[in-house]
């Protein structure tokens, strides 16, 4: 359920970015995103008493925060400003191939041969029906995308490595802290690019905040603290198609 909820919640992500980069600039729209995910989850701290990381985890939090937020948002919306969501989404659907030969490597997860299998199912059904509605295009973006799959590969690892420790609103919420201290290089544009768009566009960045954001990644958290392999919670992005098409 936890996965499936951040996936929707991704989902959101892929059409309302595509609504905003028309106002914004990929590292701008990164930062404003993060910068409302991180006082919803400020005032979410403050109610439940949450306790600070210890002094020892700080770079492990900034190093997820630079893979899952930083890094992530640049390159996903930078790609997303020249590939439809349905080709993207497509790109999203081999998090899980990655994110099982990272683990495998890191954690020794083993992956049987039918688990390999049914993932190739899940990238190659992907890629047909989106080549079948006529989605599936070429640019450079491609790239900008892949590279967003890896870093989001990455999140996932140091995330099942986080909760082990803490607990998944913990986890997610200093990563967020941390991805949004990095991305406020880019607050002065933001704040310019944001001054001048309209009003909608303001209830775009807060939904991108709130729902992809700060709900999507503590849902997601949650959902790797309670499995016993990593590739159980990467595997339900393949769903993310799905959902964009229908939000779409």
């Amino acid at each position: 359920p936890y996965a499936l909820a951040t996936v929707f919640c991704w989902a959101l992500a892929f059409v309302f970015t595509r609504m905003t980069l028309s106002y914004f600039s990929a590292a701008s729209l990164g930062f404003l995103r993060y910068l409302v995910a991180s006082a919803a989850l400020i005032v979410i701290a403050i109610v439940t008493k949450m306790k600070p990381p210890k002094v020892v985890d700080w770079p492990l939090f900034l190093v997820s925060g630079f893979f899952g937020f930083f890094l992530y948002m640049i390159v996903f919306n930078k790609g997303l400003s020249s590939v439809p969501a349905a080709t993207a989404s497509v790109v999203n659907a081999t998090v899980p191939v990655v994110t099982a030969l990272i683990a495998g490597v890191v954690y020794r997860e083993k992956v049987q041969g039918f688990q390999w299998a049914s993932v190739v199912v899940e990238l190659v059904g992907v890629v047909v029906l989106t080549a079948m509605s006529g989605g599936l295009t070429q640019s450079g973006g491609l790239m900008w995308l892949f590279l967003a799959a890896l870093s989001l590969s990455t999140y996932n690892i140091l995330q099942r490595k986080l909760t082990k420790k803490y607990s998944a609103m913990q986890a997610s919420t200093y990563s967020i802290f941390a991805g949004t201290l990095m991305l406020a290089i880019f607050s002065p544009m933001a704040f310019r690019e944001l001054a001048a768009a309209p009003a909608i566009q303001y209830a775009y960045v807060i939904l991108l905040g709130v729902f992809p954001s700060a709900i999507a990644y503590v849902s997601w958290s949650v959902a790797f603290s309670k499995a016993e392999r990593t590739s159980q919670v990467s595997n339900y992005t393949v769903l993310t198609l799905f959902f964009t098409s229908l939000l779409g």
